[in-house]
């Protein structure tokens, strides 16, 4: 796949900074609209609270959680986990993040289908994660195209994951914005506000997948190759 180790070291560094690009553009969205408060003055929890109510998910519980841009949706707790920062703060970016974990809760209240998938597919993705390059890296170093083919076919398991992940997430941001904005807790001059911080939320998804579905082709001519020889 590289003729020289140049274009390999080339390779390794787009690897490695496609998903450190997508993480500066998401902490340098949320600091700056963390400083800005929503014209509702309304904090994340009870943003995230409201939303639930007013689709009747009144089982599901808004919590705090340590750690900054550690906000998740737990759907066994059937909890909707915000960092400190965005449960007790009343910004932009807080309301935002908010939403989106809310957008998870409602995929799940509806059963939404790529959620589901999703959850299906976790043990599978857990165990090619952990799997597919010990038999990937032994498949390359005893010339074992079978070994290899193993490994690919494990880690095909992890970046179907990747790419489910990308709907979940991109559906769960819409449902975010139509949220909040009947809801009430932005304005429509916040929205762009609102989207920048959701998009670049999204770049993190959207880096993850391109980088494992790369890795991913090179295995796979890696594998092809060894089978022409």
């Amino acid at each position: 796949m590289f003729e020289t180790f140049g274009g390999f070291l080339i390779y390794i560094a787009i690897l490695m900074l496609i998903p450190l690009w997508a993480q500066s553009k998401v902490k340098s969205a949320y600091k700056k609209y963390s400083q800005v408060a929503s014209s509702s003055g309304m904090t994340g929890a009870q943003v995230a609270r409201k939303i639930l109510n007013d689709n009747g998910l009144y089982d599901v519980t808004v919590e705090p959680v340590k750690g900054q841009l550690t906000d998740h949706y737990d759907p066994r707790a059937k909890a909707v986990r915000l960092s400190e920062q965005n449960y007790y703060g009343n910004s932009i970016a807080g309301a935002a993040v908010a939403a989106h974990e809310v957008g998870h809760a409602l995929q799940d209240e509806e059963g939404y289908a790529f959620l589901r998938f999703r959850h299906a597919l976790v043990p599978v993705a857990n165990f090619g994660s952990n799997f597919s390059f010990i038999l990937i890296l032994a498949g390359i170093l005893m010339s074992a195209s079978g070994m290899l083919l193993a490994g690919i076919v494990l880690m095909s398991a992890a970046v179907l994951f990747q790419l489910v992940t990308l709907p979940v997430e991109f559906n769960a941001s819409n449902r975010a914005m139509e949220q909040i904005v009947s809801a009430g807790v932005i304005r429509n001059d916040e929205e762009r506000e609102t989207k920048k911080v959701l998009n670049a939320a999204a770049l993190t998804y959207v880096a993850a997948a391109l980088v494992a579905v790369m890795e991913l082709v090179r295995f796979i001519l890696m594998y092809v190759a060894m089978n022409r020889d």
